[in-house]
């Protein structure tokens, strides 16, 4: 069987039978290709939709969003309460200085102290427990922005400095363990 049509286009009628094979192997190969991955899909699909239908999906889905919009409310709740917390803390005593000191000379075992406390702005108070023979004296001088409006003794200057210079709820206890280890 000769055509014309071929025989004028100078084409052999093996060369379009080979093209046609090669076509018909690459679309079954894209074909299986294609199956593979719907049934994997299907798979997916039957795994995701298991025990529910399209309203329970949706109920669990409503449920869902639910849980993250009252998430967001509590995070927005704890971010107010967080800075309502900070505010408050600048007015606590966060920084503390102590000395302890013999106010007398007859006196021994360093039983008068002074303790300097003060909250983050460096404002507060400095008592001085001044222990003689006779009794107890106490005094208490206010401090603000790190500075005495009173003229301040040794003792308390030292008490000050420590309170100013330390960080906030640092212990007696950490300085210890400081100075050990340095020895």
């Amino acid at each position: 069987m000769e055509s014309k049509i071929l025989k004028a286009l100078g084409i052999d009628p093996a060369f379009i039978f080979l093209f046609l094979l090669i076509l018909i192997i690459v679309l079954f190969v894209l074909y299986v290709n294609v199956t593979m991955k719907y049934n994997r899909l299907k798979s997916s699909y039957a795994t995701f939709m298991k025990g529910k239908d399209g309203k329970t999906l949706e109920e669990s889905l409503v449920d869902k969003f639910a849980e993250a919009e009252a998430i967001l409310k509590i995070t927005k709740q704890n971010r107010m309460d967080i800075k309502e917390i900070n505010k408050r803390m600048e007015s606590d005593y966060q920084k503390i200085g102590i000395v302890k000191y013999d106010a007398f000379n007859e006196m021994g075992g360093k039983l008068s102290f002074v303790l300097a406390m003060l909250n983050g702005k460096n404002s507060g108070w400095i008592l001085n427990a001044m222990h003689s023979r006779e009794g107890c004296y106490t005094y208490a001088k206010e401090i603000v922005n790190g500075e005495s409006y009173v003229e301040l003794s040794e003792e308390e200057i030292e008490a000050l400095d420590k309170a100013i210079f330390s960080d906030p709820y640092e212990t007696d206890v950490k300085e210890k363990k400081k100075s050990k280890e340095k020895n």
